[in-house]
């Protein structure tokens, strides 16, 4: 396996790109930034100063990865994505000076393995989307997203619940689910949906 990054994504040297990853076309990986073996990053994307990539991680075309976001194992971040990083962005000190890099403290998106972030969807930061969830396309969310939840709309709020497949679950009973998809069971406890162990 090898790394390709194409002729027109800007990636910096003290970036660390693993094996088997793609950069595309106009893509852009700050210094410092960490993505595992197997990660793509889409056409225009910018990915921020050491943010971190789990394995088999896809960015969109033109998503906007702000630092210090950390993206688990197979997360992927769709199409114009932007996770934000700042709690209360300004562009000058209230003197009317300009702000500089160091008169704010960033704060970051984290995003748990194989969790889903729809197309144009916007994640505020301070927020974590939990395992195996499912952002719906133009959601913004301000708040933490479950394990296993799909969740949609402005702001973001859980209508369903999925399995590893992305696929709605399918109630069976008060409080357990079953996946169309794969068979897989589930049962919620306390707003907490888990998988249930095979016997």
């Amino acid at each position: 396996m090898s790394v390709r990054i194409v002729d027109s994504a800007d990636v910096a040297d003290g970036a660390d790109i693993g094996e088997g990853s793609a950069i595309w076309h106009l893509a852009q990986v700050r210094e410092g930034a960490v993505l595992g073996e197997n990660c793509i990053v889409g056409r225009g994307a910018y990915i921020g100063t050491a943010v971190q990539m789990g394995d088999n991680c896809k960015v969109q075309n033109y998503a906007l990865v702000y630092e210090p976001a950390v993206l688990e194992d197979g997360v992927f971040v769709g199409p114009a994505v932007c996770f934000t990083n700042d709690h209360y962005p300004r562009a000058v000190a209230p003197d009317g000076s300009i702000k500089r890099g160091d008169d704010w403290e960033p704060v970051g998106v984290i995003c748990r393995e194989g969790a889903s972030i729809g197309a144009r969807s916007v994640c505020v930061a301070p927020v974590t989307i939990g395992r195996w969830a499912l952002v719906a396309a133009g959601s913004v969310v301000v708040d933490d997203v479950p394990d296993f939840a799909l969740v949609a709309g402005v702001p973001a709020r859980r209508i369903r619940w999925v399995g590893r497949a992305g696929v709605p679950l399918e109630p069976t009973g008060a409080d357990t689910f079953v996946c169309p998809s794969t068979g897989q069971t589930y049962t919620e406890l306390n707003g907490t949906l888990t998988e249930d162990v095979a016997v």
